[in-house]
């Protein structure tokens, strides 16, 4: 808690705001890292085996967990992928899915042109349509990489 009883920033959230530097946040991560791991490593001796099977999976990924902390632009959350991912979830519980490999593969190849389309302020019905013209003219297909990316 901080002052007052209220609760405290969350550190990647004032370091996103400006409020600490880089080398601050590193510095302010190393007790909560020490710590984190003494749990996952204790937690992987747990009698259950789901918890000890989740602290094992984030021993696996534990260099992977500290990168906002170290590379510049990458996210401390996950915030931007589940936003992306949201109107596919939607999409799939309002349709019931597929009853088949070959419509699973359509839909996750469609939900994929969708959400690249949208994060790039593409128009999806201009896309779609070239593609389907390069399908009819057996041409290569407009690529889904940002201008000056690709193919």
């Amino acid at each position: 808690m901080g002052p007052g009883g209220r609760k405290a920033p969350w550190l990647p959230d004032r370091f996103r705001a400006g409020e600490c530097g880089r080398e601050e946040l590193q510095r302010r991560l190393i007790p909560l890292q020490a710590r984190l791991g003494r749990l996952l490593r204790r937690g992987q001796e747990n009698a259950d085996h789901k918890p000890a099977g989740l602290c094992r999976e984030l021993r696996r990924w534990w260099p992977s967990l500290r990168t906002f902390a170290r590379v510049e632009g990458a996210e401390p959350t996950n915030n931007g992928a589940e936003r992306a991912l949201r109107p596919a979830v939607l999409w799939r519980k309002g349709s019931f899915g597929s009853d088949s490999e070959d419509g699973s593969r359509f839909a996750e190849r469609l939900l994929t042109v969708v959400a690249s389309c949208r994060q790039q302020g593409r128009p999806l019905r201009a896309f779609l349509v070239a593609a389907v013209e390069a399908a009819l003219r057996r041409s290569s297909p407009p690529s889904l990489l940002p201008a000056g990316q690709g193919g």
